[in-house]
């Protein structure tokens, strides 16, 4: 793989992300052994911009796959494809990702199949190597590569969750949504609003995040707020705001929509 195939994976510009604890320090010590990292954490809560932001921080390309249930081996290592002129192989993300020591990030990664997500258990051991069967060729994997994946244990059932061989093939890392104080320092940062309008939409999110498991899957994630905040940047009055980006897509449910509006008219 050249050079300029490897840039196009950099990231440019240092993305922003607030350290919450020692997590980068971790995650430098992870990478410099070249171990497998797993993280856990709720929807929206950080764990991408983390890994873009470590990825920048390292100097490294960073390949990242969105998982789901369609998604099958080949997605991920490659395969023969048809053109003009035969048969030809072009390699999936994860194969591309070990040839040239990228950080390949696995995002959400049980949503995927349990068949498919084994096809990385050569590259999380010591072998560090990927089969290509169907091509008869072991890529070996490059010595600055490295496999990271995450996934919302607390949003997955027990048909979905990874199996213990996978788990145990990497450090983990947990991440839950930032305190207050930390959280509208971020919203006020990526949303472009005020320090005290980012404190009350903190301050919303932690109701419904009360709420969960009593009506709601999930509270509304850090992603939300940063949402509901770019509109208020663009002149939305903030109860219009608040409940197009951070009530509608929560919940269908009139009673729960209900509440969740009174939460919003006690802090706007």
């Amino acid at each position: 793989m050249s050079e300029t195939h490897r840039d196009q994976y950099l990231i440019r510009e240092e993305p922003y992300y607030r350290t919450v604890e020692d997590e980068v320090r971790l995650y430098e010590a992870a990478y410099a052994a070249r171990m497998p990292v797993m993280l856990k954490g709720p929807t929206g809560c950080g764990k991408s911009r983390f890994v873009e932001y470590m990825a920048w921080r390292l100097e490294r390309p960073l390949i990242t796959v969105a998982c789901n249930e369609d998604m099958t081996a080949s997605d991920l290592v490659g395969r023969f494809l048809l053109d003009a002129d035969g048969t030809r192989w072009q390699d999936g993300p994860l194969t591309v990702a070990a040839r040239i020591g990228a950080i390949c990030y696995l995002d959400e990664v049980v949503e995927a199949r349990q068949d498919t997500t084994v096809v990385i258990h050569p590259l999380t051991d010591h072998r560090r190597c990927l089969p290509l069967e169907k091509k008869g060729e072991l890529v070996e994997a490059h010595p600055d590569f490295q496999i990271v994946i995450s996934y919302n244990p607390g949003y997955q059932s027990l048909m979905k969750d990874l199996k213990q061989s996978t788990k145990q093939r990497f450090g983990a890392l947990d991440f839950s949504y930032p305190g207050a104080a930390i959280e509208a320092e971020i919203v006020a940062h990526e949303g472009g609003i005020e320090r005290d309008q980012a404190d009350r939409l903190v301050q919303v999110a932690q109701r419904s995040r009360n709420l969960k498991g009593h009506g709601l899957d999930e509270g509304m994630s850090t992603r939300l707020l940063v949402y509901a905040a770019q509109l208020m940047a663009k002149g939305i009055e903030p109860r219009a705001a608040a409940q197009m980006a951070l009530v509608r897509p929560l919940t269908d449910d009139p009673d729960m929509r209900d509440t969740l509006d009174a939460a919003v008219d006690t802090y706007f």
